[in-house]
């Protein structure tokens, strides 16, 4: 069971819609095993929130396409919340049309990427990246959009 909470603080036009997001944040948790009730938000904003949150949380001074913010409670809370994911539509736009990528699939790895960071997965290390992208490449597959890599 997921308790998805969208918001969108930009024009929706282009925008994948709630549907679309619950879809491939499900595809997510169960292409990586998770079969818990779970609530995610996701907020898909504009190039200077996104660039706040990136310099307030990572010290880079820039936007970025996605952030994710894992939820962190005591280990007594027992509670399905995952956490927050950011995308900044503009960046997936453009990102999207430099890479020659179909949107609504670029849209799609963002959010599977996303969803798996707040799993725990990372891609610091090579070994990361590897299976992070192993996963992402199998579970946008199920979901019937191309490599991303």
């Amino acid at each position: 069971m997921l308790e998805l909470d969208v918001q969108f603080a930009v024009d929706t036009a282009g925008l994948p819609d709630e549907a679309q997001l619950r879809q491939w944040v499900q595809a997510a948790l169960a292409g990586a095993g998770y079969h818990k009730p779970a609530e995610v938000s996701i907020r898909i904003t504009d190039a200077a929130e996104i660039s706040q949150l990136n310099r307030d949380y990572r010290g880079k001074d820039y936007a970025t396409n996605v952030l994710s913010f894992p939820m962190e409670l005591p280990e007594e809370l027992d509670l399905p919340m995952l956490g927050d994911i950011v995308v900044c539509a503009q960046v997936v736009a453009d990102e999207s049309r430099e890479q020659d990528k179909a949107l609504m699939a670029h849209w799609a790895h963002m959010i599977v990427h996303g969803t798996l960071h707040l799993l725990g997965f990372d891609h610091i290390t090579d070994n990361e990246a590897e299976e992070m992208e192993g996963l992402e490449r199998q579970i946008l597959a199920t979901l019937g959009f191309p490599d991303p890599y």
